[in-house]
């Protein structure tokens, strides 16, 4: 039993942000800033890149191995400029947390299945909490209320730590961080949560 049961509580948190690199990261980020994050927390900014397919909402979709030129080269090439582009991004994304002097890392994982993958990276790196943004597009229309897209969906259920999912609002203006409606599940925090997280070799 804890000597101490008030320890916890106080202790820094250590949050998780899920980013994808689109407008509904960029105003989940936000949208932590403003309300979620307090002094002394940290911030673990986790994207998972795909491995075959290039997407989002800045470029589009484009098959590497489509593409003309797919010479082994060619396709190393565009790898490492891709890798470079994604870095660049994840750093424009983390700007509110420089400006509001919260400490960050970024953490980039590359696989073909995203959703599986980001809930792994969540269980290994022991996150309190996990801030996710959805526009509600993925997810079926029978949970319309809810309107939760297909990866943070699964996340929700699949997570070994609170997840907590901010809709993106249809209104919303790119670098306003107005009000969201936030679907938070059930979870537990893991065993060993508030440890600090042991940085990639």
């Amino acid at each position: 039993m804890d000597p101490n049961p008030s320890a916890t509580s106080t202790a820094n948190r250590r949050i998780g942000i899920a980013v994808d690199l689109s407008d509904e990261s960029a105003y989940a980020l936000r949208w932590a800033v403003d309300n979620y994050l307090r002094p002394g927390d940290s911030v673990i900014l986790l994207h998972v890149r795909p491995t075959s397919v290039l997407y989002g909402a800045d470029w589009g979709s484009t098959s590497i191995s489509d593409q003309e030129g797919s010479s082994e080269e060619v396709q190393l090439k565009r790898e490492e400029d891709f890798d470079a582009f994604t870095a660049t991004k994840a750093q424009e994304l983390a700007q509110p947390l420089v400006d509001a002097n919260i400490p960050f890392k970024i953490h980039v994982v590359k696989d073909h299945d995203m959703k599986e993958r980001l809930c792994l990276e969540i269980e290994r790196l022991g996150p309190n909490a996990v801030i996710m943004g959805s526009r509600g597009f993925g997810a079926s229309r029978k949970n319309a209320k809810g309107r939760l897209g297909s990866v943070s969906d699964y996340c929700v259920h699949h997570c070994v730590c609170p997840v907590v999912v901010v809709r993106y609002p249809d209104d919303a203006v790119t670098g306003m961080a107005a009000p969201a409606t936030v679907s938070q599940s059930d979870s537990t925090p893991p065993a060993g949560a508030m440890s600090d997280i042991k940085k990639d070799d």
